[in-house]
């Protein structure tokens, strides 16, 4: 049975799926978005396999264990990278109560950079002044546990892994944290793109600036939130199917 906590996990991640494919953050029918639902973050919630992001629903949230043996994972349901991904990072980090896995158009194209540092040249761009990991051992699709635990220990202690030649995967305590950092990540790249392309050179932030940038980033989980609810209520008005 599905208690309330699970039920709200369950319509914040299918809000979040709507979001995403209004804004053009989808990729086809790939990509993932999971949240935790016990004490000790290994049972999970997890969108199922190749479903449009703009047609999932709260009750089309599959409920996997991480400590599933992986002969026990229905591929039919269960796309393996999504198992290879999300099922090791929800088993070892129990931390990580909410994982968004996407692949944005421009925060992709940075990560595809010899120098996929996201430079802090404005308030965006700053707010992961230091706080992002970059993977740069891309190689192939993510679909075994073994590229899984790798892509854990990439993240190490941080909230934010840039996968290099990939996407990016976004860590948080709620969805609507999650999801404003996938959000704001991406405007921050988008941005750093179009710097990039006028081919005059950068005016990057001094190091003291960006890092009060960040921390000031830090300090608002508030903005994150609101920003989440916000967009849910467009969301509510247009199509509330989503809840269902």
């Amino acid at each position: 049975m599905t208690n309330d906590h699970e039920q709200q996990r369950r319509i914040d991640l299918a809000a979040a799926f709507r979001i995403f494919a209004r804004l053009g953050m989808h990729e086809a029918v790939a990509n993932h978005l999971s949240a935790a639902v016990s004490p000790d973050g290994k049972r999970f919630l997890i969108n199922p396999k190749w479903k449009h992001f703009a047609t999932i629903r709260a009750s089309d949230l599959l409920l996997l264990d991480a400590d599933a043996e992986p002969s026990c994972i229905d591929s039919n349901q269960v796309d393996i990278t999504a198992w290879a991904i999300h099922g090791q990072l929800h088993k070892r980090l129990p931390s990580v109560r909410v994982a968004m896995h996407l692949h944005p158009i421009y925060t992709t194209a940075i990560s595809c950079l010899e120098n996929a540092a996201i430079l802090p040249i404005d308030q965006n761009t700053a707010r992961y002044f230091n706080r992002v990991a970059v993977d740069v051992c891309y190689g192939g699709m993510a679909d075994t546990t073994a590229e899984g635990n790798r892509l854990v220990d990439c993240l190490a202690s941080k909230s934010r892994l840039l996968m290099g030649n990939h996407g990016v995967l976004i860590t948080a305590e709620t969805v609507g944290e999650a999801f404003d950092d996938m959000y704001t990540i991406e405007r921050a790249c988008q941005l750093l793109a179009t710097a990039y392309a006028t081919g005059q050179p950068l005016r990057v932030l001094p190091d003291d600036i960006a890092e009060r940038t960040a921390r000031d980033w830090e300090g608002i989980r508030n903005f994150s939130i609101a920003h989440f609810e916000e967009m849910k209520r467009l969301l509510d008005r247009e199509d509330p199917s989503y809840a269902h």
